[in-house]
Order: C-alpha cells, then structure tokens, then sequence
C-alpha cells in the first residue's frame, strides 16, 4: 500500500516542495492546477517536451509516498529543506495495491483517425476490420496516435499518399506517420529521427504492422527527394531547419508540417517562404498543420 500526499503551495514554493518531497523520500511527486475544474483554472500551453514559463499561481504538490512511512516526518522536514516555514495543511488518500497493467491498458482505446485510419493498441480487437488498422501500444517514443499534432498528420497522410509514391516521415518518433503511409500504399518510406531509441521503436512497430520503412539518424545525409514530406516535431527545429527540410521536397511534391501551436503558424510560414508557401491545412486543440507544395520543374 502507498499514501498519495496532497499539499497546496504558492507557485514560488511548489517546485521546491516538490524537489525536497523527493529528497525526504517520497516516490513520485507531481504539481496540478488546485483551481483544476473551477472557474479560476488557467490552461497552459507549449509545445511537447517543454514546461510553461511559470507554474500556477495557486497550485497543488501531490507526493506518492510507501505506505510505512512517517508521513508527518516526511512533510515536516520537506517544508523545512523547501524554506516553508510553516507546514500547510494537507490530506492524505491510502492507495492500494492495483493491476498497474492492466488499469494503464484500460486508459488506451482504439483511436479513430477518420473513416480509412483506426489506430488498435495491441490488447483491443480492430472496432473497424475492414478499415486500416495499425496496431500500437504506447510507449517511449512520441506518436500513438491521441496527440492532437499526429492526428493532424495522418488526417494529411490519407488524404494525400497514394500508391507508388516516396515518402519522408522528418521526426518519425514511434514510426505511426510512415506506417500509415505504407499501409496506404507508398512504394518507400524512410523514417528519420535523432533519438536511436525512436528508431528501434519504428522498427519495432513496422514489424509489428508487417510493412518495410527504411530507417536512418537524423545526422546521415538523406539520398533523394520525396513525393511527399511530413514533419510533426516542434517549431524551433523546424524553423533550423526549413532549408534542410524544403530540399528533401521533389518538384511537384507535397509538404505538411505540424508540432505548431496556432500563434506560431507565422512565424513558421517565415521559415519557409523562401523555399516555397505554406498555409494553415487545418487546426485541432490549439495546434496547427501547414501545407505546402514545391513549385513543379
């Protein structure tokens, strides 16, 4: 058994608490919004992989905690290496022991894309057959399909690859937008990525879906253009690299980019208006795809 610990902090003092949560003993410790689900709660935004500026002005430390532990001891000397004078008052809930598998499973539904595209994590049966269904647990690598960013690109993957064409998938983390693109019938696939573990990952996952995707790090000179050209990473590195990116894009052939909240739309048209003209494709929670098409020969 464990004990979840609540204590609500100033956000002055709430990464601190948390930090010496984790000195005194704790598990795990996590900071919420403690206005979450009232009128006074503030939403904050920025792109994956990157915290907020700052942390809610009035925010909630919750600790995990094993359950034999001195847990006003483990507070106490907590607020104490945090500077917090006195200790505030906080709750404690007993956490029982649990089929962590099969309640982490329980989280992960199929995902309908549109009519054409399911993505099935491994333990649920197809809710379509007769659709595409690629097959994918959560895991390490970004991609599964529930982030608004991948949605936005297998929406632009279905309706623009088709049989025989080249396909780049620039970022491919898990392998899902090059997956989607063999399955629809792209004659080659070659996923890029700088993390070596993303590309075990694809690997894994085109095994798993019994299609061939070539795979390279980022850092290898990539050998041709491709027909189609889809990047879902973060808008800083596609800014660095829209010269790179723009001229892996054959004649003729079709850009989408996404990892873009709506206010940073302009500033990736920028990047790339020297190479060639990007518009909003289409937006979904907050985030943005842009599309583009390289001027023919």
């Amino acid at each position: 058994m464990w004990w979840s610990v609540v204590l609500e902090a100033e956000a002055s003092q709430a990464e601190a608490l948390s930090e010496a949560l984790l000195e005194a003993g704790a598990l795990s410790v996590s900071i919420e919004d403690a206005d979450a689900g009232t009128e006074r709660e503030v939403p904050q935004f920025g792109e994956p992989g990157h915290l907020p500026s700052s942390l809610w002005s009035h925010s909630r430390v919750v600790a995990l905690v094993d359950g034999e532990a001195d847990l006003s001891a483990l507070v106490g000397n907590a607020c104490a290496a945090a500077g917090i004078a006195a200790v505030p008052p906080y709750t404690t809930e007993a956490v029982a022991e649990q089929n962590w598998v099969a309640l982490t499973q329980s989280q992960f539904d199929p995902i309908q894309i549109n009519e054409r595209l399911w993505i099935v994590p491994s333990w649920h049966e197809a809710p379509d057959p007769a659709a595409i269904n690629i097959a994918l647990d959560p895991g390490m690598a970004f991609g599964t399909g529930s982030h608004p960013t991948t949605h936005l690109c297998l929406d632009w993957i279905t309706a623009n690859v088709k049989e025989g064409l080249s396909v780049l998938d620039y970022g491919c983390g898990s392998g899902i937008l090059g997956i989607a693109a063999a399955r629809l019938g792209a004659a080659d696939v070659l996923g890029v990525d700088i993390d070596p573990k993303a590309l075990d990952a694809a690997r894994d996952n085109a095994e798993r879906n019994q299609v061939t995707l070539r795979l390279q790090a980022a850092e290898t000179p990539l050998p041709a253009r491709f027909d189609r050209v889809v990047a879902n990473i973060l808008t800083n590195p596609l800014c660095v690299l829209a010269p790179a990116i723009a001229a892996t894009v054959a004649p003729g052939g079709r850009l989408a980019l996404s990892g873009v909240l709506e206010s940073q739309a302009g500033q990736v048209i920028q990047a790339y208006e020297a190479y060639l003209t990007l518009r909003v494709g289409a937006t979904r929670d907050g985030w943005v795809r842009l599309e583009g098409e390289a001027p023919p020969c």
